[in-house]
């Protein structure tokens, strides 16, 4: 098994949370993925069946890019999309 943590930005709330969760547990040989809220951090645990860019992708297509990437107005429109999502759906 290996561990992958990310740093992201636009993470907002729970429901950002459940959408990370969620969306990333989808990916194959997902083990376990965990937000952290204080250090807006996702910390997947994979098989390496995919790896940290497959995560960084899926992210940032729902709106969560790196923290080191550029985060301009349609990222975070997308963040907030992603964010009610995972509110109604949780």
């Amino acid at each position: 098994m290996k561990t992958d943590k990310i740093i992201i930005a636009n993470l907002k709330c729970s429901g950002c949370e459940n959408t990370i969760k969620t969306k990333l547990a989808e990916l194959a040989g997902v083990e376990n993925v965990t937000v952290n809220h204080e250090d807006d951090s996702v910390t997947i645990v994979h098989n390496e069946e995919n790896n940290r860019d497959a995560f960084t992708k899926k992210l940032h297509d729902l709106g969560y890019p790196e923290a080191t990437e550029e985060n301009g107005l349609l990222l975070q429109l997308k963040s907030y999309a992603s964010c009610m999502i995972g509110r109604i759906n949780k």
